[in-house]
């Protein structure tokens, strides 16, 4: 509008002082209205009801702009433009801002819950995992505890104490001990135990004994060939190391198979015939509370336990598998 009387006031002071006709110009979203002192219409359309003491104001839908830029040339006071444009173009911009803050706080909404998304998933998943857990070891718990009941009841209602009996209480116990072990591992800080040399062939043939009960039980073989391997050690984390890969040889074999026990200078290996482990599944086994296959229950802190003590040594951990095959893992104790 500005730029409207502007020109309507630069072509009447060129009509005046070149001393020609003044013509007004024609625009297509404004009408131009040239005014004397008297605040007569001297060229142009008839604005109604203009306030001469105002340079702009709204009124209804219309915008008004006066302007005295003429400096009283050709007896013309005051140029007076009127248009709608002006708030139709208000009301475009009003418009496009809005739309530009919804995008803007819609984009901010979808940002906040992917990044949301992204740093809740690790929660989320530690959460999947403990539900889980216990899930795993309320089931884990109900097992051995129901063979003790009832083989402290079938004792209690026999009045004496056969061999299968006091088998099965064995059995049970231990395995709540091997349970409590692997709880109070993943729970407590162990490094307090000094490391030692060790036998580690020693290791083998105490813990063996162990097993007995369980190896009878599902009629597996256990064929052992140690040399002499020594390694400096916490002797519970040794016995541990042990005892979870050999209770996992067990507990995903087949009954009437065989294990294999080797040690040499340097390394300790152990093989089965179990249900092996798919190949795409060898890169998690080692993850906490991650379980190959539900075959044989358990925590799926086992192979975790091993690995975690054999990083604390700077033991290398190899294994390879074959689904109903078996499986093969190698602990080389040094590089």
């Amino acid at each position: 509008m500005n730029h409207i009387a502007d020109v309507v006031s630069a072509d009447v002071i060129y009509a005046h002082m070149m001393g020609k006709e003044f013509t007004l110009k024609e625009f297509p979203h404004a009408k131009v209205g040239l005014y004397d002192a008297e605040h007569r219409l001297k060229f142009g359309t008839e604005i109604k009801e203009v306030d001469f003491s105002r340079e702009f104001y709204i009124q209804g839908e219309s915008s008004i702009l006066i302007s005295q830029a003429t400096h009283s040339h050709l007896n013309i006071n005051f140029v007076v433009v009127e248009s709608k444009e002006y708030l139709q173009t208000l009301s475009k911009i009003k418009q496009e801002i809005l739309y530009v803050t919804l995008f803007i706080a819609l984009l901010i909404m979808l940002i906040s819950v992917f990044l949301s998304y992204i740093f809740l998933q690790p929660i989320k998943e530690k959460m999947l995992e403990i539900e889980n857990f216990v899930k795993d070891t309320t089931h884990e718990l109900k097992t051995p505890i129901t063979a003790l009941m009832m083989s402290t009841s079938r004792a209690k209602s026999k009045k004496e104490y056969d061999e299968k009996i006091i088998q099965n209480i064995s059995i049970s116990t231990k395995q709540l001990y091997d349970i409590y072990s692997s709880l109070t591992y993943l729970s407590f800080d162990h490094k307090s135990e000094e490391a030692q040399r060790l036998a580690f062939e020693d290791v083998i043939q105490s813990s063996i004994e162990y097993f007995d009960e369980l190896l009878e039980r599902k009629n597996i073989s256990l064929l052992v060939d140690t040399k002499e391997c020594f390694v400096t050690m916490a002797p519970t984390k040794a016995k541990m190391l042990f005892n979870n890969l050999l209770s996992n040889a067990i507990k995903y074999s087949l009954p009437n198979k065989r294990v294999w026990i080797t040690t040499t200078e340097n390394s300790f290996t152990i093989r089965d015939e179990g249900i092996g482990i798919a190949p795409e599944k060898l890169d998690t086994v080692f993850k906490r509370f991650t379980r190959a296959n539900n075959y044989a229950g358990g925590f799926g802190v086992g192979l975790s336990i091993v690995e975690s003590i054999a990083k604390e040594y700077g033991f290398k951990v190899e294994i390879e598998s074959q689904e109903n095959e078996g499986t093969t893992i190698t602990i080389r104790f040094h590089s």
